[in-house]
């Protein structure tokens, strides 16, 4: 079934073929990596919308994992999937203590720098990337922005994020717009 499905969160992909009987590599975005499993169902991003997908087996292989889907049973028949974006309900997701947030719900939220007075908008959350000391934020220009450069402003609640109130889309960071 291909249909449009609002609330969806990217959780992994669909990287390449994986030997001859229906599997596939996948790279997962979940921490930890094998959580995207215990997900259901899985909606495929295609270039034609929406599909829901099964997969019957799963095993961790190198950096990744393969897995099987469901009633595909040939090579062809997997590359097909290959390169599409693995998506769950938002609703899926476990609640997360007070103070955490998921990426989902910080990209597109207004970024302001409090680091001088008056507050100055420094763009959207774009996307955030995982450096291995802390996340970071990847802030984009927008309509509003005090000027057109992109930001990388390290993700550490109390010293550089001030405040996230996602009711207000806004995110208030200790950063300094030279910066």
């Amino acid at each position: 079934m291909t249909a449009t499905r609002p609330g969806l969160v990217d959780v992994g992909r669909i990287s390449a073929v994986f030997g001859i009987k229906g599997w596939v590599k996948i790279h997962s975005y979940t921490d930890p990596g094998e959580s995207l499993f215990y997900y259901a169902p899985w909606w495929l991003k295609t270039p034609h919308g929406v599909k829901s997908v099964e997969f019957d087996e799963f095993r961790p292989h190198g950096k990744g994992f393969v897995a099987h889907i469901k009633g595909v049973n040939e090579r062809d028949q997997a590359a097909l999937f290959c390169g599409q974006t693995i998506a769950v309900g938002w609703e899926q997701l476990p609640p997360l203590p007070e103070g955490e947030y998921y990426w989902h719900q910080l990209q597109g939220l207004a970024v302001i720098s409090c680091y001088t007075a008056p507050p100055q908008r420094l763009g959207r959350v774009a996307k955030l990337m995982e450096t291995g000391a802390n996340d970071v934020l990847v802030i984009m220009p927008d309509d509003e922005s005090i000027d057109d450069r992109e930001r990388l402003v390290p993700y550490v609640p109390e010293q550089f994020v001030r405040q996230v109130d996602l009711d207000a889309g806004i995110i208030e960071v200790d950063w300094d717009p030279e910066f």
